[in-house]
C-alpha cells in the first residue's frame, strides 16, 4: 500500500515536468507548453523510504507519455543524469524527484508488480488515525503468474533510454514502454503490465518484464 500525504509542492510535479521533458529523446511535443496530467499510479517500496509513481503527461493535444518518478529524501551518488529536479514537500522537506528508469528500487518495484502479477499499490491517507482509501485514476492490471517469489533486482547494468527505455538489471530485463498509447514497443517479450486512462478507453501496455 502506497501513503499518502495532503501536501503542497513546490515546485508542483507537472511544473517540474514541463522543463525536463523537451530534453528527453522519446518525448513528442511542443517546448515551454505546460504539461498536462492523464492519469498515474503509485507502487510500494517495502523499505519505505522510496516514494514511487507512475506519471502520465503530456503537452495539450500531443501524444501521452509515461514518467515513472523516485521520490527520495536524499541524492543518489552517480545518479545526476536521471534527476529531474529537486521540490519542497510541505510534509517531507526537500526531495529529490528521479527519473525512475535510472533507480534500482523502481526497477524492482517494477519487476515484481509485473510477474507477480500485483499491479499498482492502493493508495490511501491517515485521517485521525484511519486509512482513507484514493481511488486510483488509472486502471493497471499485470499479466504475470502470481508467483510472489519472484528474484530481487539487484544494481541496475544498463539502460538505453529510447522511444521505449529498456532496463537490464541482473535477473530481470524491463522494456518501460515510453508513449502507452502508441505501443512503441510493440513485439517486446515477457510479461505485460497493461492500463487504461480517462480518454484511453482500451487496454494498452505500459511495460513488460523477462526474467533472466
Amino acid at each position: 500500500m502506497a501513503l499518502l500525504h495532503r501536501a503542497t509542492l513546490r515546485p508542483s510535479k507537472l511544473a517540474l515536468l514541463t522543463t525536463w521533458l523537451p530534453g528527453r529523446p522519446w518525448y513528442q511535443g511542443p517546448a515551454g507548453v505546460d504539461a498536462v496530467s492523464s492519469g498515474a499510479y503509485r507502487f510500494d517500496d517495502p523499505a519505505g523510504e522510496v516514494g514511487i509513481e507512475t506519471m502520465l503527461v503530456g503537452a495539450p493535444g500531443g501524444p501521452v507519455h509515461q514518467v515513472p518518478l523516485t521520490y527520495r529524501a536524499a541524492p543518489v551518488d552517480g545518479a545526476d543524469e536521471w534527476l529531474v529536479g529537486t521540490v519542497e514537500h510541505s510534509a517531507l522537506g526537500q526531495r529529490w524527484v528521479y527519473d525512475g528508469c535510472g533507480d534500482p528500487v523502481y526497477a524492482g518495484a517494477l519487476a515484481h508488480a509485473i510477474l507477480a502479477g500485483t499491479g499498482q499499490a492502493e493508495q490511501y491517507f491517515e485521517v485521525d488515525g484511519r486509512r482513507e482509501v484514493h481511488e486510483p485514476t488509472m486502471t493497471v492490471v499485470a499479466s504475470g503468474a502470481g508467483d510472489n517469489s519472484v528474484r530481487p533486482v539487484g544494481d541496475i547494468r544498463r539502460v538505453v533510454d529510447q522511444d521505449s527505455t529498456i532496463i537490464v538489471t541482473d535477473s530481470v530485463e524491463l522494456v518501460v514502454v515510453r508513449r502507452p498509447a502508441e505501443d512503441g514497443a510493440a513485439g517486446a517479450a515477457g510479461a505485460i503490465l497493461s492500463g487504461s486512462w480517462a480518454g484511453q478507453s482500451t487496454t494498452v501496455p505500459l511495460a513488460y518484464a523477462r526474467a533472466l
